[in-house]
This record gives structure tokens, C-alpha cells and sequence, in this order.
């Protein structure tokens, strides 16, 4: 089976975004964010001394500009292999985010971290890593087997997944505000919080904290019954994605609670970023095949058995 190079690339863009929202977190858990303090040079040059949170930083950086240049790859190999408009305009669109997302970066240093820029800072990132996953399944060479889906299977896959990426990505965008807003601590003990099933909520970090327990309890219920729901009418990869997406719940609940355990140690912290954008991209990779067109797969089945 000849697999294009531009699916590759996609697969890859989708890696390198995941280690760069690590990276981002790993900046903020370790205190680097202010390290180099202005943009786009750090301490007025473009190769400072690796030390430090400097280290940490300007490593967040260069990652961040390694992104563009396999987005830019990415383009130029679905341009040469004929790649269809809709990629293509998906690629468009995912440049215009990467600047955006550029942009957004510099005026978070700039600006010191404000708790608004930051956060949309992370969403945007999550909404690359979402759209170069979308275009890793719409140009994988396995989409035709999309064509031996049953209704029901694709019906699951495309309600329950658009589902349950809307809620996991509405969660991260909580916890990242949790993260800015430096709330990380309002709620020092797990489960309870301030030794109470529901605390004061008049103090906004505490309301903000145990907002996002709760919507993470709301979101582990709909992610399991989402994963119930495709895994019974499933299998192979898709069955392995769903049941995937079960084990990075119980992950993603773990890496909770030891990051308010660990009084927010960089490692918890880090790998509970890590796990909310793996869940994320796991949800749009299960919608993305849901919504594979049946004739195109079809098509594309037919075409590779006459091969």
C-alpha cells in the first residue's frame, strides 16, 4: 500500500504539535515563561545561552518555528501529489493558524502572561493539533476502509465523537485557564476541595478550580459512554482508538490528581496537558473517520483492489 507523503507529513505535524503543547507546558510549570522576556529575540538575540528557563523557553520556540517549516512541507508535497482542494484548503487554513498562533505567542510575552491571551494561546494550539489530525485521516491511505463501516458505526463515530472532542477540548480550555489564572492550588486536597464535597464559592480561583473538577467528571462520563457506544460496533483500529480513549480518562484522572498531590510538580503537571491534548486528538481522529465520505472511500477500495 503506498502511503503519500503528505499523509506522513500530516502524521508528523500531528506528533511535533503534541511535543510542543508538552514543551508549553513544561515553560509555565517550571517558571520560564518570562525567561526570555522579549520577542521574537530572547535577551536581544537569536542564539542565547541555553541555561536555566532559558533553556525551557526559547527550546518552546524553536520547536514552535520547526512546526512551520513541516507545515510548510506538508503543503508543498500535497501540491506536487495532487492532493484534493479540501486538503489543500485545510492546509491553507492551518498556516493562517500557525501565524495567528505566532502572533499570539510573542504578545503573551509582551505582555506578561495575561490570563485571557494565554489561554487563547493554548486554544488556538489545540485547534492546529485538532485540524492536523482531521487532515491525517482525510489523507491516510487506509480511508477506504471507511466503505465497510455499518450506519451505526458511523452514526457513533460522528455524533459521539464530535462529542466528546468538544467536551475534552472545553476542558483543557478550563484547565489552562486554571493554569494562568494560577488557581492550580485553590483546591489543595483531592477529592475533596478545602475538606468539602462543594466549597465556598465566592472566592473566583477556588469557583475556577472546582469548576474544572467538575466539568472533568462530566467529561469522563460522556468520553465513556462515547467509547461504549463506537467499541460495541467497531474493531481493529478503531476499536483499538476508542478503547484508547478509555485508557487516557483514567490516565488524565491519575495525572490530576498527583498534579494537586505533588503541589503541581512539573512532571504531573506536564503529562496532564500531554494527556488532555492526546485525548483531544484521539476524539477528532474517531469523528474524522466517522465523517470519511462513503463514496470516496468506496471509490478508493476499488481502485487499490484493481491494483
Amino acid at each position: 500500500m503506498s502511503i503519500p507523503q503528505h499523509h506522513r507529513a500530516f502524521a508528523v505535524a500531528t506528533a511535533w504539535t503534541l511535543l510542543l503543547l508538552f514543551l508549553g507546558s513544561v515553560v509555565h510549570a517550571t517558571g520560564s515563561s518570562l525567561a526570555c522576556p522579549d520577542w521574537p529575540t530572547c535577551h536581544g538575540t537569536m542564539v542565547p545561552a541555553m541555561e536555566g528557563g532559558v533553556f525551557w523557553e526559547h527550546l518552546h520556540r524553536l520547536v514552535a518555528g520547526g512546526l512551520i517549516l513541516m507545515w510548510m512541507l506538508a503543503g508543498w508535497l500535497a501540491r506536487q501529489e495532487g492532493a484534493s482542494p479540501g486538503v489543500r484548503r485545510g492546509w491553507a487554513i492551518g498556516l493562517g493558524l500557525l501565524i495567528v498562533q505566532a502572533v499570539f505567542g510573542g504578545v503573551t510575552v509582551l505582555l506578561e502572561l495575561p490570563a485571557a491571551v494565554s489561554t487563547t494561546h493554548l486554544a488556538l494550539a489545540f485547534l492546529f493539533l485538532g485540524l492536523a489530525v482531521a487532515l491525517s485521516v482525510a489523507t491516510s491511505p487506509r480511508r477506504a476502509d471507511a466503505a465497510a463501516f455499518t450506519p451505526e458505526l458511523r452514526a457513533a463515530l460522528s455524533v459521539w465523537g464530535i462529542r466528546a472532542a468538544s467536551l475534552v477540548f472545553m476542558q483543557s480550555l478550563l484547565g489552562g485557564l486554571v493554569r494562568h489564572v494560577e488557581a492550580g492550588m485553590a483546591c489543595p486536597d483531592v477529592p475533596l476541595c478545602l475538606g468539602q464535597l462543594v466549597p465556598p464559592l465566592d472566592q473566583p480561583l477556588v469557583a475556577i478550580h472546582f469548576a474544572h473538577r467538575v466539568v472533568a467528571l462530566a467529561t469522563g462520563l460522556v468520553v465513556t459512554l462515547a467509547a461504549l457506544a463506537i467499541a460495541r460496533h467497531a474493531q481493529g483500529r478503531i476499536r483499538r482508538l476508542a478503547l484508547g480513549a478509555l485508557a487516557l480518562v483514567i490516565a488524565q484522572i491519575a495525572l490530576g490528581v498527583l498534579s494537586v498531590a505533588g503541589r503541581l510538580a512539573v512532571a504531573p503537571v506536564s503529562l496532564h496537558t500531554l494527556g488532555a491534548a492526546a485525548l483531544f486528538a484521539t476524539w477528532v481522529a474517531l469523528a474524522a473517520w466517522g465523517r470519511v465520505p462513503v463514496e470516496r472511500a468506496a471509490d478508493r477500495r476499488s481502485a487499490v483492489a484493481v491494483v
